[in-house]
């Protein structure tokens, strides 16, 4: 089995890593990044994820808007979406979901509402999987997932999991999978802490959403998936496991759901 860490989600487009972009990927597989998934959030900058993926190998893409720009999102918005899912080093339709912490209207809950069941349409249509964001809006997060997990959809990941281990059982019920970044490590972070111990490993997943949410000791500054070592030694401290046992078992998860067919 594989050894190198598989990283789920991270935003190298962003510009935070307009400066040393390309030395920091070239640097990856040999301080044992062996995958890395772009995920791409705002509309108009698909492309960027696009060139990365054309660029690096090891660099594969997911396709979707963030609920912050779902006011933005046009028919022809969803159609770019579909037909950059075609492509073949694009894997996912992500980040799609609902985030209320900025957008408290109830008109704009209803548009975010209607983009993110418009992506899971594509989701389902294309049979890729997705990758949820969800931020203060559990409920109407977790009714339409599970919404769209009755009609047979293939699966996802809850992104940058926040909430508590009733929620969590909601979602590892339905057989999705967990993203687990830095917050694991942070000392307040008792809540999610609960979950990793309850949930299986078999449904984890390793993230950074990097260039944010950086783990400790690196709490504050850039985040880059060359710190998630310490994500999983966090997880293998909660688990009372190895990180090897944690890096190899969170690779097996994200290949079988992202891409069985593509990598071995």
């Amino acid at each position: 089995m594989r050894t190198d860490i598989f990283e789920t989600h991270a935003h190298y487009d962003d510009k935070a890593f307009a400066q040393d972009r390309d030395s920091l990927l070239d640097s990856m597989e040999s301080k044992g990044i062996g995958t890395v998934v772009n995920v791409c959030a705002s509309i108009g900058e698909f492309g960027r994820t696009i060139a990365l993926t054309e660029k690096y190998p090891f660099v594969y893409g997911a396709v979707g808007v963030h609920p912050d720009d779902a006011d933005q999102m046009t028919e022809e918005t969803l159609e770019e979406i579909r037909r950059i899912s075609h492509m073949e080093k694009f894997i996912a339709i992500g980040e799609i979901g609902l985030d209320y912490y900025w957008h408290k209207e109830a008109h704009e809950h209803e548009i975010q509402k209607k983009m993110f069941r418009a992506q899971m349409d594509i989701a389902g249509e294309e049979k890729l999987p997705f990758m949820i964001h969800s931020r203060e809006a559990a409920k109407d997060t977790l009714d339409i997932v599970k919404e769209y997990m009755e009609k047979g959809m293939y699966g996802g990941v809850i992104h940058c999991f926040s909430y508590g281990k009733e929620m969590a059982a909601e979602y590892l019920d339905m057989g999705l999978y967990l993203g687990i970044g830095g917050v694991v490590t942070f000392k307040n972070a008792r809540k999610l802490k609960e979950v990793v111990e309850y949930a299986p490993l078999e449904q984890l997943v390793l993230e950074t959403d990097s260039p944010y949410l950086s783990p400790e000791p690196n709490r504050g500054k850039r985040n880059s998936s060359l710190n998630l070592p310490y994500v999983a030694q966090a997880i293998a401290e909660l688990k009372g496991i190895s990180p090897e046992e944690v890096i190899c078992t969170t690779r097996k998860n994200a290949e079988q759901l992202l891409f069985p067919e593509k990598i071995k």
